[in-house]
């Protein structure tokens, strides 16, 4: 396996981050190395996500640093040219997983159905991300997969919360959870850091417990 996805196994947290401004880069990954989540993955989904995984790659060395919401080639460019060091999209697009792959970049594409896990086999693909998790079916869905495709590990995100990460994380199949309800968009442009670490630590307890 991957050393990226190895490490974000170990972690089995990934904060997906999307980030309103760059200049709360720095004090985001002070907090979640700080707690002991160093890793993010900062979508494309804010003007402001190439600039913060250039604040965050220069500063933070040791994170395990990825873009997410990555549906195109160039986005890719400009997310590997920041410091990203792996790739997440949505959904499965053959062009970038093939420019990933051709530029020895670590690449997480979009699944819900087995077509798409079996076109990520064809790829050499090992890890894949299932998203949106909960509306596609959730852990009874990764249940489904794990008959066919046991050496398949997944990466749910999409309407993970404290309420139900435990039905995911038991999951065989499942490398780590991706969530956002402790890293929310408005809590980063409100600056409530405060409050980002204190459910940051919680998420890390309840990840610990299952």
């Amino acid at each position: 396996m991957d050393n990226i996805f190895r490490r974000l196994g170990e972690l089995r947290l990934i904060p997906v981050i999307t980030i309103p401004d760059a200049k709360f880069a720095s004090e985001l990954a002070r907090i979640l190395t700080r707690v002991g989540l160093p890793c993010a993955e900062i979508t494309f989904r804010t003007s402001a996500a190439e600039e913060s995984i250039k604040v965050i790659a220069k500063s933070f060395p040791e994170m395990i640093l990825g873009a997410g919401t990555v549906i195109n080639i160039e986005q890719a460019k400009r997310a590997m040219n920041a410091g990203a060091t792996y790739i997440v999209s949505p959904g499965f697009s053959h062009s970038v997983v093939k420019w990933c792959l051709e530029n020895k970049l670590t690449v997480m594409p979009g699944i819900t159905t087995s077509s798409e896990i079996m076109a990520g086999l064809d790829y050499g693909l090992g890890v894949l991300k299932f998203f949106p998790a909960e509306i596609s079916g959730g852990e009874e869905m990764l249940k489904a997969f794990y008959g066919p495709f046991k050496e398949v590990k997944f990466v749910p995100t999409g309407g993970i919360n404290p309420d139900n990460l435990n039905h995911y994380l038991v999951q065989p199949n499942v490398l780590a959870i991706g969530g956002s309800w402790f890293v929310k968009e408005k809590l980063i442009a409100d600056q409530k850091f405060d409050e980002i670490e204190r459910l940051t630590k919680e998420a890390l307890v309840a990840i610990h417990n299952v």
